[in-house]
């Protein structure tokens, strides 16, 4: 397996050049081609006066086509560069669906977390969420805080028995086949121990020619399963954190599995979640 199409989201946040840098050096690392597609906030088109007030609107809008041409020519200098083959989209349309629907045709799209300290991270609300849950397509979701030295050179795998999980590890084969270190981490629930079939996991990854060893952890009170994963993420050093991501709509909100909403809110690593 190899991913040969990639897709990074591109808005006007202070982090999507750094986003747009990694998409590149997977591109790169996988020969692929590379589609950068701008999608930012609707909200900026939802202005808060009079309908014939047009000044203000077409300064709004004339803001917009000023921020998208600089991030398209600065995708398109990224990209020459890196000597990478890339194609530039920025269609209109409702962000999550838009998202959702271009990333269908890519084998893997590179998402941002949102910064609360940068407004222009927002594209909508629920977006990372939805889009994980939509776009049937794994995704790589960078942190904000901090930058991605290495990616995929010392890899935890989260394992707990589930479809999600389990096609996440094998949406991540790609990555994964070059790391040097590859860690299978279970946590025990409560009252159970930890799932029995990581020795199975390692196996079938040797198969795969990916040597990984393995290891198990009882649930312990008062510690959600994601800050055990977190601390084993610390504690192992690793740039990369691969797990299923679970979640269903509820009431126009969307719910997510505990784990998963821990990964988005506090990630100190780049996440791979399927769902």
């Amino acid at each position: 397996m190899s991913y040969k199409t990639l897709l990074v989201h591109i808005d006007d946040s202070r982090h999507s050049a750094a986003r747009v840098a990694v998409a590149l050096d997977l591109a790169l690392r996988f020969d692929a081609h590379l589609i950068g597609l701008y999608v930012v906030s609707q909200d900026l088109f939802q202005p808060l006066f009079k309908l014939d007030d047009s000044l203000r609107l077409s300064t709004l809008e004339e803001q917009h086509a000023l921020r998208q041409s600089q991030a398209h020519a600065a995708f398109v200098d990224a990209a020459q560069r890196a000597g990478c083959s890339v194609e530039w989209r920025a269609p209109p349309g409702p962000a999550v669906e838009t998202v959702a629907l271009h990333a269908r045709h890519a084998d893997l799209v590179v998402l941002g977390q949102r910064d609360p300290e940068d407004p222009a991270s927002y594209v909508a609300r629920h977006f990372i969420e939805d889009v994980l849950m939509e776009c049937g397509r794994p995704a790589l979701v960078l942190p904000y805080a901090g930058k991605v030295e290495t990616l995929g050179e010392n890899v935890v795998v989260a394992w707990d028995g589930s479809v999600e999980a389990a096609r996440a590890l094998t949406d991540s084969l790609a990555l994964i086949g070059r790391a040097r270190f590859v860690t299978i981490v279970s946590v025990g629930r409560h009252g159970r121990d930890a799932p029995p079939t990581a020795i199975d996991v390692s196996t079938f990854l040797e198969r795969h020619g990916i040597q990984a060893s393995f290891s198990t952890t009882p649930a312990v009170a008062g510690v959600s399963t994601g800050a055990t994963l977190l601390n084993h993420i610390a504690d192992l050093h690793a740039d990369l954190l691969v797990m299923g991501a679970f979640g269903h709509p509820h009431a126009q909100e969307r719910v997510l599995g505990g784990v998963t909403r821990t990964m988005l809110e506090s990630m100190t690593v780049p996440v791979l979640m399927s769902h």
